[in-house]
C-alpha cells in the first residue's frame, strides 16, 4: 500500500490539531481554576498561544500530539502529558515573568 500523499499528512496533522487544541484550552483553564482560583483570560492565553507552544516544537505538531494521544489514550493521558510536558515550562516562564516585570504579550 502506497504511503499517503504529503496534502492528506497534513490535513491529519491540522485534524489531530484540531481536538488537541481544545484539549489544551480545557486543561488551561482547569489548571488556572485549581491553581489560581479564578478565572484568568490573559493566562489562559499566554499557555495556549503559539509563541509559547514553539517553546516545545511546532506549535500545530504539539497540539496534534496531545489530539493523538487524547485519541488513542483518553483525556487523563493527554492531561498528563501536558502536565508533563508544557506545564513546568509554564510555570518557568511566569515565574520569570513576574520577576521582570514583563506584561503580556
Amino acid at each position: 500500500m502506497p504511503a499517503p500523499k504529503a496534502p492528506d499528512l497534513l490535513q491529519r496533522l491540522r485534524e489531530n490539531a484540531w481536538i488537541g487544541d481544545a484539549v489544551l484550552e480545557l486543561y488551561v483553564r482547569s489548571h488556572i481554576l485549581r491553581e489560581h482560583g479564578r478565572v484568568d483570560a490573559e493566562m489562559k492565553t499566554r499557555f495556549t498561544c503559539n509563541q509559547f507552544l514553539s517553546c516545545h516544537g511546532n506549535p500545530t505538531a504539539v497540539e496534534a500530539e496531545i489530539g493523538v494521544i487524547y485519541q488513542r489514550e483518553g483525556q487523563e493521558a493527554a492531561f498528563a502529558w501536558i502536565r508533563d510536558n508544557l506545564e513546568p515550562l509554564f510555570v518557568k516562564q511566569e515565574a520569570k515573568r513576574k520577576r521582570t516585570g514583563k506584561q503580556f504579550p
